[in-house]
């Protein structure tokens, strides 16, 4: 269940809207827009086949609405006229906000977007102010990475992770090497079983040196530190290597390397598709 609604902007500042407290003179009266959005889906048909055969889809961009009721008190000296213009202050059109959802279980997730509309009725008896944002990436996701720490190995025992969310999401693997390290596979098995592979196997590391590596969607990469200076190794990774994501629910990841083991950490962000 929805508690609090928090909206924040580029500059820093901050509405929070209670569900349950309209002592600001704001008063939540809906909100749309919080459910999984819609699929795009792809398929194609051919001669002689019923039906079609599915190709790809995609998830359309999110479209957060409110309705904010005005309900100024008297006694502090507000008026509607000062309540809507704390609206204007955080929903002017085109403008970028923030916006954080707290749920009863204790869950904080963030999405950024950007204002559509934000619209208002003058001259009525019950004033309210209707709001769109679209948030172009649909996904809420938590405030705090989740970090998992291991080693490299040589055998065959991997890493589980629990992922929570209910999007895949990237991971960022950082491998603090201590060693020579020629080369080095990473082996994913997502719920689904399907076993993904990336290599390493293009460029060698020393002692000192700490390796990157970014599945995140928009951030793919790899990065190596090595005496203060940060650079581009992202030709040390296999071009038919897979780049993975963690899938809801129960993955392992195995970083395998000869010789001994290496520390390492990944890390990760919960991403929801709906409330």
């Amino acid at each position: 269940m929805l508690t609090l609604v928090e909206v924040r902007t580029r500059q820093g500042d901050l509405l929070s809207l209670p569900l349950e407290d309209d002592s600001s003179g704001f008063r939540v009266a809906e909100i749309q827009g919080l459910d999984p959005v819609k699929a795009t889906l792809v398929s194609s048909s051919f001669a002689n086949m019923d039906g079609e055969e599915y190709q790809s889809s995609r998830r359309e961009a999110r479209n957060v609405k409110l309705q904010i009721e005005l309900d100024p008190d008297p006694e502090t000296g507000d008026t509607v006229y000062g309540l809507r213009k704390q609206i204007y202050k955080f929903f002017m059109p085109k403008s970028e906000v923030t916006f954080r959802f707290y749920m009863s279980d204790g869950l904080e997730v963030d999405i950024v977007g950007r204002v559509e509309t934000c619209e208002s009725v003058l001259f009525t008896q019950e004033p309210a102010v209707d709001i769109s944002v679209m948030c172009f990436k649909p996904d809420f996701y938590e405030l705090t990475p989740e970090l998992v720490e291991g080693t490299t190995t040589s055998g065959e025992t991997p890493m589980t992770i629990e992922y929570a969310g209910s999007i895949e999401t990237g991971i960022q693997l950082t491998l603090n090497v201590d060693r020579s390290l020629p080369d080095f596979s990473v082996y994913h098995v997502p719920p689904t079983d399907e076993i993904k592979t990336m290599d390493f196997d293009n460029f060698p590391l020393v002692a000192g040196d700490v390796l990157t590596i970014s599945t995140v969607r928009g951030a793919k990469g790899a990065t190596l530190t090595r005496a203060g200076t940060t650079s581009s190794v992202l030709y040390g990774i296999s071009p038919q290597s897979n780049w993975f994501e963690l899938l809801p629910g129960t993955n392992t990841i195995r970083v395998y390397a000869e010789g001994a083991d290496i520390p390492l950490t990944i890390q990760y962000i919960n991403k929801y598709g709906g409330l």
